[in-house]
């Protein structure tokens, strides 16, 4: 053996998926695009099993329905984003920085995904759907985006946060996140120009906000914002029951 290949380290084999593997992720990519093709209220189980070449029951074997498959899209998408952002989050340490550059990666990691989104948007804008991003059904990738806002906070080690601002900025982050979402479904500029502007100024504007917010004069709103968001993000995000259609539910039964 040569001097120069002593002491290398063999490579790490790179992990090939297994055949449940790849037919899952061959199911889920056949939906997204009759989902696209077609629309989303149109497509049936039994058209993405014929069109991915498996029988209905395999197919529903590896999602529940089309709900499911829509949820391993956001499953998919959080963990491509999670994966996207790390170079931005490992060399940035300004808030700011690190903040636009979590929303520009999302942007560039959903950009493939632009025209589906626009088609099942109706179904996803449903408070009661499992499609709804805020849905119980959703709250695992919910919890992964929320985790990277944590995340972002936690290295910018140039900004301090106030102690009360700290459990709630991620979530709050997270709603910044999804009106971003919001205004990129609508966006028709060229490369989706005004929504990277968008993230831009939203970052911009937060971090700005999280500065001021060290000053004295400023910690009555501090506190003011700290009781409002912990009063109404957790029951954004968890989907508090209607009360009135409980009672409805009750005087029925």
């Amino acid at each position: 053996m040569s001097a120069k290949n002593q002491g290398a380290c063999p490579e790490e084999p790179v992990p090939v998926p297994s055949k449940s593997e790849q037919t899952r992720a061959l199911i889920l990519e056949t939906a997204m695009r009759l989902f696209q093709e077609r629309g989303y209220d149109k497509t049936t189980m039994r058209a993405i099993a014929q069109e991915a070449g498996v029988s209905v029951g395999n197919a529903y074997y590896y999602f529940a329905g089309k709900e499911h498959l829509i949820q391993g899209f956001y499953d998919r998408l959080a963990a491509e984003h999670r994966q996207a952002v790390r170079a931005v989050l490992d060399r940035e340490t300004d808030l700011e920085a690190r903040l636009a550059g979590v929303l520009r990666v999302w942007l560039d990691v959903a950009t493939p995904y632009h025209e589906f989104a626009v088609q099942f948007f109706k179904n996803a804008a449903d408070p009661d759907s499992p499609l709804s991003p805020f849905s119980p059904e959703s709250e695992h990738a919910r919890e992964e985006a929320v985790s990277v806002h944590r995340e972002v906070l936690a290295g910018a080690t140039r900004t301090k946060v106030p102690e009360e601002l700290r459990d709630v900025l991620p979530e709050l982050m997270w709603l910044s996140q999804m009106g971003l979402v919001l205004y990129w479904i609508f966006d028709r500029t060229e490369g989706r120009e005004r929504s990277y502007r968008l993230a831009e100024r939203g970052a911009r504007l937060t971090a700005r906000g999280v500065s001021l917010s060290r000053f004295r004069l400023l910690r009555p709103l501090v506190h003011e914002v700290h009781e409002l968001f912990t009063d109404f993000l957790p029951g954004m995000t968890r989907v508090l029951p209607d009360p009135g259609r409980e009672r409805g539910r009750g005087d029925g039964e």
